[in-house]
C-alpha cells in the first residue's frame, strides 16, 4: 500500500497552492462551514477500516499488530474493487467502550467506517453504537457483507432449484457475528423457516445458557417453526445449509437433507461439508474458497455498498440497501445461472458498478442521501 497525490508538486507554485499558504484559504473555508471537507478534501470518499484483531480471519485472536496485514488488504480491496481509499486502523484496546470513543473521535478525518474482524457478542454493540453516534455509513463487514453474498447466491440457488424463500427450510451453523446477520438478512428476505445452531445444537427460548444476542435471535427463528435439538436434527428435511462456524458435519446428517438441496459450507480454509460429499448430496454447493465453484466472497458487496454510499453522501447503511446490493448481484448472473455459477465472480467487471448503483439508489429511497 502507498499513498499517492492526486496532483503534481514539482515546483513552488504547486507547493504553495497544495500547502502553504494556499491551503489556508481551504482551511478557514471549512472552519466557517464543516460541511465544506465534502468538496474540498478526501474526506468524503474515505474509509478506515477498524479492528481489534480479535476475530481475524480462520486465525483468531492475534493482536492488532498481526491483524495489520489484512487490514492493508482490505483497503487494498476497496481501492481495486469500489475505487475507495481506506485506511487500516488497528487498536490497541478490546474494551467496547474504549473502542467506541476512540472511533467516534477519529470519524471527522473519514467518510465511512468499517469494522472488521471483532469478535462477537462485542462487535454487534460496537457497531449498533456507533451507528447511533455518527452521521456517516458504519458496516460491519464479518456482518453485513458475508450476509449480502449468501444471500445473494442463495437466491440464485433457490431459483434455479424452483424454491420459494416463504417455504424454504433453512439451517445456519454458527451465531457469531456472520450467522446472526445471514439469519436476519433471509428473514428480510422472506425466508421465515429458519434454525440457527451452536455448538449446543438449536438456539431457542427453552435454552438457559443464551447471551442476550442469541435469545433475541431465537425469538425470530426457531422459536417461530418451535424447532429444537441438535443440528443433525435440523438437517433432516432441510431444504438449504447455510455454514459459517467451522467444525465438520457427519455426512449421515447431509445426506437426509432434502432432495436438491443447497450447501453453502463458507468456513475458511476448511469447509464445513467438503464440495465433493456434498456434491453426492446437493445440487447447489458453494463455499469460502476461490478453489471451488460459487465463491461467497465479501469482495463482491463492501467496496460497491460503500462506493454506492459515498456517491450519494449516505448517512448510514440501511437494511434496504443491503437487500439491493445483495439483489443486484443475483440479477448479474442472469441466463447464465447454472449450479456451479450461482454467484459472480469478484473480477467481474460489473459487480462494483452495479452493486454501487443499487445501492445509492436505496439510500435515496430509504432517505440517508444528502445528495
Amino acid at each position: 500500500m502507498e499513498t499517492v497525490s492526486t496532483v503534481d508538486v514539482s515546483g513552488p507554485a504547486e507547493l504553495s497552492l497544495a500547502y502553504t499558504p494556499g491551503v489556508a484559504l481551504v482551511c478557514e473555508a471549512i472552519a466557517a462551514d464543516p460541511s465544506m471537507t465534502q468538496h474540498y478534501t478526501w474526506v468524503p470518499n474515505v474509509v478506515a477500516v477498524v479492528s481489534d484483531g480479535t476475530a481475524v480471519l480462520g486465525l483468531g485472536d492475534i493482536g492488532p499488530a498481526g491483524a495489520m496485514p489484512v487490514m492493508e488488504g482490505k483497503a487494498v480491496l476497496f481501492k481495486q474493487f469500489g475505487g475507495v481509499d481506506a485506511v487500516p486502523i488497528c487498536l490497541d484496546t478490546t474494551d467496547t467502550e474504549e473502542i467506541i470513543e476512540t472511533v467516534v473521535r477519529l470519524a471527522p478525518s473519514f467518510g465511512g467506517i468499517n469494522l472488521e474482524d471483532i469478535s462477537a457478542p462485542r462487535c454487534f454493540e460496537i457497531e449498533d453504537r456507533l451507528k447511533d453516534l455518527l452521521d456517516i455509513p458504519v458496516f460491519h463487514d464479518d456482518q453485513h457483507g458475508t450476509a449480502v453474498v449468501a444471500l445473494a447466491a442463495l437466491t440464485n440457488a433457490l431459483r434455479l432449484t424452483g424454491r420459494d424463500p416463504g417455504t424454504t427450510r433453512v439451517v445456519i451453523s454458527g451465531a457469531g457475528a456472520a450467522g446472526v446477520a445471514v439469519a436476519k438478512i433471509l428473514l428480510e428476505a422472506g425466508v421465515t423457516d429458519i434454525a440457527v445452531t451452536d455448538r449446543k445444537g438449536v438456539i431457542h427460548s427453552g435454552r438457559t445458557d443464551l447471551t442476550p444476542v442469541k435469545k433475541a435471535l431465537a425469538e425470530i427463528t426457531a422459536d417461530v417453526t418451535g424447532r429444537t435439538g441438535s443440528l443433525g436434527d435440523v438437517l433432516d428435511g432441510a431444504d438449504a445449509y447455510l455454514g459459517v462456524s467451522g467444525g465438520t458435519i457427519p455426512e449421515e446428517d447431509v445426506a437426509r437433507m432434502a432432495p436438491e438441496a443447497i450447501i453453502f459450507a463458507m468456513a475458511n480454509p476448511t469447509p464445513e461439508v467438503h464440495p465433493d460429499i456434498a456434491r453426492k448430496y446437493a445440487r447447489v454447493v458453494a463455499t469460502g474458497r476461490s478453489d471451488f465453484p460459487n465463491q461467497i466472497n465479501n469482495v463482491l458487496a463492501f467496496p460497491g455498498i460503500f462506493r454506492g454510499a459515498f456517491d450519494v453522501g449516505a448517512t448510514a447503511i440501511t437494511e434496504g440497501m443491503k437487500l439491493a446490493a445483495a439483489n443486484a448481484l443475483a440479477e448479474l448472473v442472469g441466463d447464465d445461472l447454472t449450479e456451479e455459477l450461482v454467484i459472480p465472480s469478484p473480477f467481474d467487471p460489473r459487480v462494483g458498478p452495479a452493486v454501487a448503483e443499487a445501492v445509492s439508489a436505496a439510500a435515496r429511497a430509504d432517505g440517508v442521501a444528502t445528495r
